[in-house]
């Protein structure tokens, strides 16, 4: 895939469960394929996640405009307070998405990155992303097309817990962080764990 997108939508309380069917048909409705749709569990809660993938650039594109100028945007306008597009396009290295079940547990780490990291960055997770993905399965690593130069990441795991464990053994390995790839990083970093919904792609 060309690029991806992770939708933000804020929401009135409890709204993930009722607004996950719109979701769905809303993007069934467009270009590009619905990866995943998930509920913050921790973090800034009361957020829906809507992660998508496009084959090329061009429907990436038709999509987003479409998405901007809906009336009804995901089919969720009733139960949206807020709602956020971020574009990505994938670190070259790494195959597409594969959907299927491997959380339920994920994170969405971003990072902003300083001025001139993203290549230097995108050379240190070639070097290591073979060792840590032995520890477990990493679902994608991206950087933003708009917005602040920017990279996310998206991890699932069994539990909360076994993230804490993997990435204490990670470190403990001496596989990870990626050598030299703190260096390009801000202090200007956020992660989500959320939760798929039952029509979720990625389980």
């Amino acid at each position: 895939m060309q690029r991806y997108e992770i939708a933000t939508l804020s929401t009135t309380m409890g709204a993930a469960a009722k607004a996950a069917p719109a979701i769905e048909a809303f993007a069934s409705e467009g270009k590009g394929k619905l990866l995943g749709i998930f509920y913050a569990d921790i973090g800034t809660l009361n957020r829906v996640l809507v992660f998508r993938g496009f084959d090329t650039v061009a429907d990436y594109d038709s999509e987003r405009d479409r998405t901007l100028r809906a009336a009804n945007p995901f089919g969720s306008s009733e139960w949206l307070t807020g709602l956020e597009l971020e574009g990505y396009a994938p670190f070259p290295f790494l195959p597409p998405v594969e959907t299927g079940s491997f959380g339920p547990a994920y994170e969405f780490r971003t990072y902003v990155l300083k001025t001139g990291g993203l290549e230097p960055t995108i050379k240190a997770w070639e070097a290591a992303v073979p060792a840590r993905t032995e520890l477990s399965k990493l679902t994608i690593c991206m950087y933003g097309i708009d917005g602040k130069p920017r990279m996310t990441h998206i991890w699932p795991f069994s539990s909360v817990n076994e993230r804490g464990q993997i990435r204490a053994d990670s470190v403990a390995q001496g596989v990870w962080p990626p050598k030299g790839g703190p260096d390009w990083l801000t202090t200007d970093m956020r992660s989500t764990i959320a939760f798929p919904t039952a029509n979720s792609p990625l389980k």
